[in-house]
């Protein structure tokens, strides 16, 4: 009888692996004589596999592990990190890429500030957090975008997805893309609006990549991760980011948070003269997040500021990013 031993692995990309090797060497099916039994064996060996797989819950894709991470946005000098390549779910974080793709989209005359967005009931159906205008009513991208800055709002971040896209997973599918071209090489998006979706997973490392290109590829659009509020049709409306009100430097840029994911934020920050992007994941709560980000801060930038920091969300940081330390 011929015996094969088979192992399995899960790789980032979501791709799910078995490999039977026969008992006196690799299988080798392109010169298998005897496909029909092999085909019978395979399938209960993966049938198998897959059943032990399920009871050690192995296709749990991330979880709200904590992870941290700090670059210089100028250099690429990775200054601090923890976990900086585990999976991690991004909650509201994965609105970045939206907007970097809004962004886009503004520079090659797909869409302009003044555009009308249809709310669609998809759309609509976003909760929590909305700018609530109902059903086929129209939002200008303008406002989606600073409802998305400073609101987090969902159902923005699915009508510009579906203006661009047609469809949140035609758009997805475009993010997952321009998550490759900038360097992301473990996230995986899955709607526009970070909520709960178990293969929506990301890294803090490439969290912090999506942030300096945000940063480089759109210094002037950046600019509007600064706003701490927006008047929104007569509303008045507060921003999520509570380090831009507690710490000295910090403008922007986006913070999040489900049930799965804890509490996120990626933050940019500058003082005398360095620029700095961090990113914390995976917090129990958003003082916890908060506190560990300005301690990260503490510890990266320059401990007094005694003149005007000449460095500004447009100059250029690089996109390089090389460890200048052991991971923490």
């Amino acid at each position: 009888m011929t015996l094969f031993y088979c192992s399995s692995s899960f790789i980032p990309s979501q791709t799910f692996i078995i490999r039977c090797i026969q008992a006196n060497g690799p299988l080798d099916h392109r010169n298998d004589r005897d496909s029909t039994l092999m085909t019978k064996t395979t399938s209960r060996l993966l049938a198998t596999a897959l059943s032990s797989l399920f009871l050690m819950g192995a296709f749990t894709l991330a979880e709200a592990g904590q992870a941290s991470f700090v670059v210089d946005a100028q250099s690429g000098q990775v200054l601090e990190s923890s976990n900086q390549d585990d999976l991690n779910y991004p909650a509201s974080l994965t609105k970045m890429m939206t907007l970097y793709l809004a962004f886009e989209a503004l520079h090659d005359g797909r869409l302009n500030w003044d555009q009308k967005l249809t709310m669609s009931e998809n759309a609509e159906s976003k909760e929590p957090f909305k700018l609530a205008v109902g059903a086929g009513r129209k939002v200008t991208l303008r406002e989606a975008v600073e409802g998305i800055v400073v609101l987090s709002a969902n159902d923005a971040a699915v009508a510009i997805a579906e203006q661009l896209g047609g469809s949140e997973q035609a758009f997805a599918e475009a993010m997952t893309g321009k998550a490759r071209q900038l360097g992301m090489k473990d996230t995986v998006f899955k709607n526009p609006s970070g909520l709960p979706d178990p293969e929506q997973v990301t890294t803090a490392r490439d969290m912090a990549t999506l942030g300096i290109s945000l940063m480089r590829d759109f210094p002037e659009e950046f600019k509007l991760f600064s706003m701490r509020g927006f008047q929104f049709r007569g509303m008045k409306l507060r921003g999520h980011n509570n380090l831009m009100y507690r710490y000295d430097g910090v403008d922007g840029i986006k913070t999040g948070y489900t049930d799965a994911s804890g509490y996120n934020v990626v933050t940019s920050a500058q003082k005398d003269g360095r620029r700095v992007v961090g990113v914390v994941m995976g917090e129990k709560t958003a003082s916890l997040r908060d506190d560990k980000m300005a301690s990260l801060l503490d510890s990266t930038l320059p401990a007094s500021s005694t003149t005007t920091a000449s460095t500004t969300p447009g100059s250029q940081p690089g996109a390089t990013m090389t460890d200048s330390q052991p991971t923490k």
